[in-house]
């Protein structure tokens, strides 16, 4: 395969990638993670969620993160939100896109956000509503898409229903997630055509929990996804899911991808400086690879 074109990173890794850690960052660290990512040329950032504290204490201070953000052209800054509530307050915070998730099955429905499909997709309804008012773009995420890890496997047929439910509200973009690191590459060819013949762009999440995630990476590019989420270090995980670890590592992909010949806009070598830091702030070595062992001259920077 000779690989061209542009992949778009949006790194997660201030949201997705630090709700699940035990040491909860202060807000101004957290807002220093996003400058030091969008410094390194990360064109998108989900840099917040804006739920209640009490589920997610490592998410708390949203609105401090927010305004310690430097805003820079060619960035956008989106914000994760679940209902009505935490729409105003992303709006009230300056979010540029809003960022809407809900599983794929109702008991992950359930214990992740105290609702069922059913609920999730009348509060997307409003979501979508109200962010076309309010001109701001709206992503929808389908969570566990590829399994669930308290019903099992997830019948595509369902996720491409939902997907297809979601595409009728007017969403433009649709996201399919592998949240607890399920998924292999055929999966992620069916999901990804099934989901773009219905004319949505297609974005994909991946988490390596059992080593697949770069796997399915690839083949979504192949696929034709052009949007890729990605946490730097690999940090990340769901508390609502037993056993998720993190996402696949934003250095990684983009080395792997540079490598294939495809552009992200990602300086590889400030991104794995930001890395670094990052595993020396919470003090620990991160799952990310190529922040210990260094990029490798033929690959582009």
């Amino acid at each position: 395969m000779t690989a061209t074109g542009r992949i778009e990173i949006c790194e997660v890794g201030p949201r997705d990638g630090l709700q699940n850690e035990e040491r909860a960052l202060a807000p101004e660290v957290r807002a220093e993670l996003c400058n030091r990512l969008a410094a390194a040329g990360l064109p998108r950032i989900e840099a917040v969620s804006f739920v209640n504290p009490k589920r997610v204490p490592q998410m708390a201070g949203a609105e401090e993160v927010m305004a310690g953000i430097e805003r820079r052209d060619g960035l956008t800054v989106a914000g994760l939100v679940l209902n009505e509530r935490g729409y105003d307050r992303a709006i009230a915070a300056g979010v540029d896109e809003l960022h809407y998730a809900f599983p794929v099955s109702d008991t992950f429905c359930e214990r992740n956000q105290g609702t069922t499909i059913e609920g999730a997709m009348e509060i997307g309804t409003r979501l979508v509503e109200r962010a076309r008012e309010d001109d701001r773009h709206i992503s929808i995420t389908l969570s566990a898409a590829f399994g669930c890890p308290f019903e099992g496997r997830v019948d595509p047929a369902r996720v491409i229903g939902l997907a297809e439910r979601v595409r009728a509200l007017g969403v433009d973009e649709i996201v399919l997630a592998d949240t607890i690191g399920v998924g292999v590459p055929s999966q992620v060819r069916e999901l990804v055509a099934g989901v773009a013949a219905l004319g949505a762009a297609v974005g994909c999440h991946f988490h390596n929990t059992r080593n697949t995630g770069y796997a399915n990476a690839i083949a979504a590019v192949e696929a034709g996804v052009a949007l890729l989420d990605a946490s730097c270090g690999g940090t990340g995980g769901c508390p609502f899911a037993p056993r998720a670890t993190g996402n696949i590592a934003t250095e990684d992909l983009v080395y792997l991808l540079h490598g294939m010949g495809f552009e992200t806009g990602v300086d590889l070598a400030a991104l794995l400086e930001v890395s670094a830091w990052l595993a020396e702030t919470l003090g620990k070595e991160l799952p990310g690879q190529t922040y210990k062992a260094g990029t490798f001259a033929p690959v582009a920077a």
